[in-house]
Formats: C-alpha cells, structure tokens, sequence
C-alpha cells in the first residue's frame, strides 16, 4: 500500500489532536457499539484530558485530509508495561468514518500499525467481532491468523457477540526495556 497515493495522510496523533480523536472515537462508538469493548455512555462522560493522556500513553494514529479540520480514520496500538508481555503488542481501537471507506485508509491504518509495532513487538494481536465481516477481511489480509474464539465476549443491548482472537507475527524487538 502506497501511503503517499492515499487522500488522507497518516500521522502518529498528539495531545493536541485530543478534541478530534475524542469526537472520531465518539462517532465509532455510538454507530459501531458491538464493535468495541469500550461503551459510548463512558467514554462520553470522560473529560477531555482522559483522552489527552490515552493518546499520550499509547501509540494512537489518525488520518485525515488537510483541507478538512475531523479526522477520518483511527487505529490504536499498545505495548503491555510487564516484563513478560511487552513481546506482543496490541491493535485495538480501529475505526475509519464511513465517508473514507473505499479509499484504501483502512488497510493503510493497519499497515502503519505493523510498521512501527515491528521495531517493538515480535507479534500484534487484536479481537474483532465474527459479524464484522470486513474487519476480519481487512486483518485476514493483513496477515493475521485466528487462534482462538471467545465466545459471548461482549453484550450490547442485551445481545450477546462472540469475538475472533487474531495475531501476526511482525519482528523481534532489538531493544531491552
């Protein structure tokens, strides 16, 4: 995937970037709720300098067009602080408005993930819900592989969704932390 060819350009997001990020993820939340473990009444009643310090703590990039001010796309990534899990990392929180999908973001969301959890992880993981057929396309192309199946993970509305456990394996950290 060729980013430069892409209309939205990718950047790892700052603090500053905080009211976007909580208005994007807000959107993911509300017209996706099975598709996140988060929920939209709390993530609503956090002040905005929860999300400040979530994107500082993290990994988190955006996309988004320079002629308009909202990001379009979001993708999360997390190295657990332990000793004995910081060889794997985390994708979670991927969602791209539904005016972008098409364009080729998605894929590249995930891509710059894998480019820069390759430096630090040996393997990414991530769950996504089995109805959520092009997700598990997006990943399957990615290179991650099922290898596991968590059934009645989430329960939204009082029906209940089962989630695909996926990994890829990416690179071998050089560095000792």
């Amino acid at each position: 995937m060729d980013a430069s060819r892409l209309p939205f350009p990718i950047r790892r997001l700052a603090g500053s970037d905080a009211d976007q990020y909580r208005a994007l993820r807000l959107e993911g939340l509300r017209s996706h709720p099975e598709a996140f473990g988060a929920s939209l009444e709390d993530e609503e009643a956090r002040p905005l300098p929860w999300f400040v310090d979530r994107i500082e703590r993290n990994v988190v990039f955006g996309a988004g067009s320079p002629a308009a001010p909202a990001l379009m796309g979001v993708v999360g990534f997390l190295v657990p602080e332990t000793a004995k899990m910081r060889h794997k990392g985390v994708l979670w929180g991927m969602f791209v408005r539904p005016d972008a999908r098409g364009t080729g973001l998605a894929t590249a969301l995930v891509v710059r993930v894998l480019e820069h959890a390759a430096q630090v992880v040996e393997e990414v993981r991530l769950t996504v819900v089995t109805s959520n057929t092009a997700a598990v396309r997006l990943y399957t192309r990615a290179g991650f592989e099922q290898y596991g199946l968590e059934r009645r993970a989430l329960k939204v509305g009082g029906r209940y969704y089962d989630e695909l456990l996926m990994a890829v394996t990416v690179g071998r950290s050089a560095q000792v932390r």
